[in-house]
């Protein structure tokens, strides 16, 4: 296994002057290519601030972020934003596809902004559709698809680009229980079969409980971290059901 992201001492401040507050404090840990990590903790706990500055929608405020070995919190914004666009995927709790474009056109529209030749561009959208079924839904407008195949769609458009990275934020957060169900199903083929590295922030236990690790937060700082091994889905949940417990957090158990 490859190290694809090393988190090193990061910490994060909001404000200035007596209005300042810590969001992260010195927090450090890695993933390995292949990797299907969750980040869980309380509201306030920091885990949304570590995933903003993971995507490089926010910038630390010391430590490194590596991913690739390249410091992305050193990238200057030109730099950035093509790292952006070509090395991580986005997954969100809303689906931010366009209204205005189809299915298809959704999901290839990194691509385009790639400026890939047409041939491939066709040929990627294929392998996506195919790999996540929504093949029939490639000529539908956003608003004629379930909750659950717009996620699927989103999925799609977050693999096409074939990313380093894929970040997560409650992607479930909107979907029912049946949906969110199947959207983790979607998850664990992009992780295992796939071979996506994925990091997702979520309150929901069912769902950490598809992820191989999870980290737990409290106060900026990692608290808790657990690893699911050989044990099935169900353990994987009591424990963090446990871990939250303890932790003082509200986890949704649907």
């Amino acid at each position: 296994m490859n190290t694809l992201l090393e988190i090193k001492n990061v910490s994060k401040y909001y404000g200035s002057g007596d209005a300042v507050s810590q969001a992260l404090r010195g927090v450090s840990f890695s993933m390995e290519q292949g990797e299907f990590t969750a980040i869980m903790g309380a509201s306030g706990s920091g885990k949304s601030t570590l995933l903003n500055v993971i995507a490089t929608i926010d910038r630390p405020s010391s430590g490194s972020i590596l991913l690739e070995g390249r410091d992305i919190a050193e990238m200057q914004e030109r730099e950035l934003a093509a790292f952006r666009r070509d090395r991580l995927g986005f997954i969100f709790q809303e689906y931010n596809l366009l209204d205005t474009l189809n299915v298809g056109e959704n999901i290839v529209l990194p691509l385009n902004l790639q400026k890939r030749p047409v041939r491939e561009t066709r040929e990627r959208l294929r392998e996506a559709a195919a790999s996540l079924d929504i093949t029939e839904q490639l000529s539908k407008f956003p608003r004629q698809l379930s909750g659950g195949q717009r996620q699927r769609a989103a999925c799609a458009r977050a693999l096409i680009t074939r990313p380093a990275l894929i970040l997560a934020d409650e992607p479930t957060g909107a979907l029912d229980s049946a949906n969110s169900r199947s959207l983790m199903q979607t998850f664990t083929l992009m992780n295992q079969s796939l071979g996506s590295t994925i990091l997702m922030v979520t309150h929901d236990a069912v769902v950490g409980s598809y992820a191989s690790r999870v980290l737990f937060l409290k106060d900026g700082r990692i608290w808790n971290e657990l690893r699911r091994g050989e044990q099935s889905r169900q353990a994987m949940y009591n424990e963090i059901l446990n871990a939250m417990a303890v932790l003082g957090g509200e986890a949704d158990v649907r």
